[in-house]
């Protein structure tokens, strides 16, 4: 993969929602592009399912719900598609490829296609001399190379900047506005009993969530947002002085822990929900490597998040898997 310089592209404000999107796909159309040739789980599980009859229900099911709940963001996802002349269903499945994985039967699931375990680490503090949330971004490999910055601007004067994978709205990664909110993001596994079919999708929740007000309006657009499948949300008030990580599962289940002067470490398990997992041996032993770390100072901070001691499972994944 050559080197990718990181870009940031402001857009705003626009007559409408799918304009944004449009100048969004356009501006990245290559990376898009280049993404979607590369996604070997779009190429291999996903495209393949989406074509098969019986994915009917699903799928149409997953874009009527998100479109009528959040009818802005939908109109940006198609914006983006025609922007980067791509087809629109490949733009649908990889915003929605954790909301489908879990219904792809296990015959069609590539075993060398991890989706798991290779997701992102934070570590969060708020005390009297200091207020921190670093974040270690992993993902998928097939996003090395394939992310963006996006400086987006409303027209009622909000501003957002978020970290944003090709193709994907804003931003299933990290993000923060003009009005002191921010947040990251990391991934849990819930059992597939515990995973809602055609509920709304995790993309869409973030992206609302970059037009935040508060720590309470955050926090209320994370419960009533009827989710299918779980997530783990870093709650940032700068205002407020307040970071809060939200531990949420389908059926409008979250739990609230908020962050004090002790410094807490999240991978990609439930540490606080009551909810069935999957277990994921790659998350504990980063939970237990974080837990002996210094945790003192912003330095410690950072050396944590690079920290490669375990070789199997490190907390820095420095090789392909690694953004």
């Amino acid at each position: 993969m050559e080197e990718h310089a990181l870009e940031m592209f402001e857009v705003g404000p626009c007559e409408t929602p799918h304009q944004m999107g449009f100048l969004i796909g356009r501006r990245f159309s290559r990376l898009i592009q280049s993404r979607l040739s590369r996604d070997l789980i779009l190429r291999n599980q996903l495209l393949p399912w989406a074509r098969a009859p019986e994915s009917r229900p699903l799928l149409e099911a997953l874009c009527e719900h998100n479109q009528t709940k959040f009818p802005r963001y939908w109109d940006e996802l198609v914006g983006t598609a025609e922007g980067a002349d791509v087809p629109v269903l490949d733009i649908v499945l990889i915003n929605f490829r954790k909301e489908i994985l879990p219904f792809i039967p296990d015959k069609e699931t590539k075993s060398d296609l991890p989706e798991k375990a290779i997701e992102c680490s934070d570590v969060l503090v708020v005390g009297e001399s200091m207020a921190v949330a670093a974040h270690n971004e992993d993902a998928n490999v097939a996003l090395v190379g394939h992310t963006y910055l996006i400086k987006g601007t409303l027209s009622s004067g909000l501003c957002f900047i978020s970290y944003t994978y090709a193709g994907e709205l804003p931003s299933c990664a990290f993000g923060f506005n003009n009005n002191g909110m921010g947040f990251t993001l990391n991934a849990v596994p819930p059992s597939k009993e515990e995973i809602v079919a055609s509920g709304i999708g995790r993309n869409f929740i973030s992206r609302d969530l970059l037009e935040a007000t508060s720590m309470t309006d955050a926090t209320s657009k994370i419960r009533s947002a009827e989710a299918s499948v779980g997530h783990s949300y870093n709650l940032i008030d700068l205002k407020a002085r307040r970071i809060c990580n939200l531990e949420t599962a389908s059926r409008t289940r979250v739990s609230v822990n908020e962050v004090d002067d002790t410094p807490f470490f999240h991978a990609n398990m439930y540490l606080h929900l009551q909810v069935k997992q999957v277990e994921d041996e790659n998350s504990k032993s980063r939970q237990k490597r974080a837990a002996v770390l210094p945790k003192k100072s912003k330095q410690d901070f950072l050396s944590l998040l690079g920290d490669t001691d375990d070789a199997k499972y490190p907390i820095y994944m420095s090789d392909l898997k690694k953004l």
